[in-house]
């Protein structure tokens, strides 16, 4: 069988960084440039507006949010929809291929926190947040505990998180919980990986909590940060 040079309506395609075949020097150049991946971490979650995005990622410009948010649409990793009446407004969303890229972002994810470069105090985002729950998980411990639902609110954010048999899937909106965490994403990860007491946190005001407090032990007791990679 003879492999055919991949064209763009008959026309060759245009965007090449890379003379090369292999997956990963394409997987480059649909999210490897600046921003381009975090935006995609961003709407792993679901569909966010402009304006969310732009609040999410912290200096990116209008300008460059907008040439990312237009090369990854030309790329079919996400799409523009408007929202029905009485909202009305446009959002962005992965395409169902585009969510596929997840697995790839927690694999690169628990990868980097292993570098002696990487600095866990730093700004993190919501979405930041619940993808580092879903990276970091034991999934041995989490097969030793029964169901349950956490939700968090940070700010304007809500997520809930359905740990069942191992998985962890997460998503944007509020429902009833097992255990409520009401704070900010920076100091749900001093919680969950700094393992700052629940009842410290609300000592300081830097906590709502509501629930199933063994329960909320038992989920934060399945996260930790991996060690760091020993460089030479």
């Amino acid at each position: 069988m003879k492999l055919e040079k991949v064209t763009d309506r008959g026309r060759a395609a245009t965007k090449r960084w890379y003379d090369d075949a292999c997956g990963t020097a394409l997987a480059m150049e649909l999210i490897g440039e600046r921003w381009a991946l975090l935006i995609v971490r961003e709407l792993i979650f679901g569909p966010r507006r402009f304006g969310e995005l732009k609040a999410a990622l912290s200096g990116i410009s209008a300008n460059v949010l907008t040439q990312r948010l237009e090369g990854l649409e030309s790329s079919h990793v996400l799409k523009r929809r408007r929202l029905a009446p009485p909202v009305n407004v446009q959002v962005y969303e992965l395409t169902e291929w585009g969510y596929e890229a997840e697995a790839a972002i927690k694999v690169l994810g628990a990868w980097a926190a292993r570098s002696p470069d990487h600095d866990p105090t730093l700004p993190l985002s919501p979405a930041s947040m619940m993808s580092s729950l879903r990276a970091m998980i034991d999934v041995k411990k989490a097969l030793a505990l029964p169901a349950m639902t956490i939700g968090f609110t940070f700010g304007a954010e809500s997520f809930i998180a359905r740990l069942a048999g191992g998985d962890l899937p997460i998503a944007r909106g509020e429902a009833a919980s097992d255990a409520h965490f009401a704070t900010t994403a920076r100091l749900m990860a001093n919680i969950v990986y700094g393992k700052w007491p629940i009842e410290e946190a609300e000592a300081e005001g830097a906590l709502i909590f509501t629930g199933d407090r063994a329960k909320a032990r038992a989920f934060i007791d399945l996260f930790a940060l991996p060690p760091k990679a020993k460089v030479e």
